[in-house]
């Protein structure tokens, strides 16, 4: 089962989110939260596999409340998944730097979200997500950088390949189409880019890559 921590202001939006995700049946909604610091002591109490959070929350928003988790929690399995009605936003973009994940519309079809957290807890990420793709894209734009060349020489040429392909939000399947290997070797060569510079999951991956100047 993946063990799921809803974190929203709203009694109806918990609800609703509650019983789209255990229909699923191989999903559990183990713990509530009605803003950032009661969020963080449930987080530390419930260890949850993901973490679906809303951005704008009296009491304590989400983005600290994510940086506090994913420092709380590193080395550490977790997904953060920012669930918004406020789209590109610097809320949104702070989420991000803090340690999300991924993103969804709260008017997201209920299959979607479904889909992101089995996808998060599966260690997939959602970079190839049409609304993560956006936000980094946009990420990138506001955050120009200069190019670290010590940051670049962690990778290998390969592995820098693979960051690059997957910046532009495409799938292991995708990748090793574009390079003429086997998915299995996309998997393992990301995989030890992620060791490397510790990242937790493809989309950290690719802020990574534009905080470096390697994208």
């Amino acid at each position: 089962m993946i063990k799921v921590l809803l974190v929203d202001d709203q009694a109806v939006v918990r609800a609703g989110f509650r019983v789209l995700l255990e229909e699923a049946g191989d999903i559990e909604v183990v713990a509530e939260a009605s803003n950032g610091p009661s969020a963080v002591v449930a987080a530390a109490q419930f260890a949850p596999d993901v973490i679906c959070m809303d951005v704008r929350m009296p009491g304590g928003d989400g983005i600290d409340a994510t940086a506090r988790i994913a420092a709380d929690r590193e080395g550490e399995s977790l997904a953060i998944l920012i669930v918004t009605t406020f789209g590109l936003d610097e809320y949104v973009f702070g989420a991000l730097e803090a340690g999300a994940s991924g993103f969804l519309m709260k008017d997201c079809e209920p299959e979607e979200l479904v889909d992101a957290v089995r996808r998060l807890a599966d260690g997939q990420g959602l970079v190839d997500q049409a609304v993560t793709r956006s936000v980094i894209a946009e990420f990138a734009r506001r955050r120009k950088v200069a190019a670290d060349p010590a940051a670049a020489r962690l990778l290998t040429t390969r592995e820098t390949e693979i960051v690059l392909l997957l910046a532009r939000g495409m799938s292991n399947a995708e990748i090793a189409s574009e390079l003429f290997v086997e998915p299995s070797t996309v998997k393992s060569h990301l995989s030890r880019a992620m060791a490397k510079i510790g990242a937790r999951d493809r989309v950290q991956t690719v802020v990574w890559a534009y905080q470096n100047g390697v994208v």
